[in-house]
């Protein structure tokens, strides 16, 4: 029969995964409320690098665009001149 053997738990008997120990009393709604906010902050962080910009490419973007807009705003034909 083999046996899996654990060092954190070996060397720390009767304290839990968490670190706290096992008699400690845990209020479950401030439990709930920190993994919400752990599960959140990694979701965010996963958002920031799929759909995040920094405001420097944001602005660098926005002067491109407003550049080629007014370029080609300035080689428009006016429908009246092309007779």
């Amino acid at each position: 029969m083999l046996v899996s053997y654990s060092p954190t738990r070996a060397a720390m008997p009767g304290v839990s995964i968490d670190g706290t120990a096992m008699g400690d009393i845990v209020n479950l709604r401030k439990a709930r409320k920190r993994a919400a906010r752990e599960r959140d902050g990694e979701r965010a962080a996963s958002n920031r690098m799929t759909h995040g910009r920094t405001k420097g490419e944001r602005s660098l973007e926005a002067a491109r665009s407003e550049t080629a807009r007014r370029l080609l705003d300035a080689h428009k034909i006016d429908p009246g001149d092309a007779s």
